[in-house]
């Protein structure tokens, strides 16, 4: 395999490994702790639920651009980091933001702490530290060919 290539393909695995956090947040707050908490208002809740639909359609649309998107380009795979780093860039200003609006990150009985870190913190802590590493490789699978490199 050319170094682009194994470059390229190492972009591919850590953005696969990124694209988990469209995910993950449906698997942990469609259920009583968010979307059927009776304590929310239900505008909320729908809020909630639109919400999630667009990270599971994000994270379709950022495992195709990684993976399946014809023809290859290295362009499809800064998109996808573009695409991550603003679903994360959200979380950290909800996370820096979070004492204006009354936000909680850490409900009790409800989150986990990692680490001594409160589990949200700790996960966009891990996969924004994946994104960076990612883009080591990109830039190299990229090299002096510009973004019309193609894997």
């Amino acid at each position: 395999m050319s170094e682009p290539r194994g470059a390229v393909r190492i972009v591919q695995v850590l953005l696969t490994i990124t694209s988990l956090e469209f995910f993950g947040p449906i698997l942990r707050d469609y259920g009583p702790s968010h979307a059927f908490n009776p304590t929310w208002v239900g505008h909320a809740r729908v809020h909630l639920v639109w919400l999630l639909g667009f990270m599971f359609f994000s994270g379709m649309a950022n495992l195709y651009l990684i993976w399946f998107r014809r023809p290859r380009d290295v362009r499809n795979l800064w998109l996808s980091v573009l695409w991550q780093a603003s679903n994360l860039g959200g979380f950290w200003v909800a996370y820096l933001l979070a004492p204006s609006y009354q936000g909680e990150i850490t409900v009790s009985g409800i989150h986990t702490h990692i680490l001594g870190v409160d589990e949200n913190v700790f996960v966009f802590s891990a996969l924004t530290v994946v994104l960076i590493a990612a883009l080591l490789p990109l830039r190299a699978a990229t090299g002096n060919r510009g973004s019309d490199a193609t894997p």
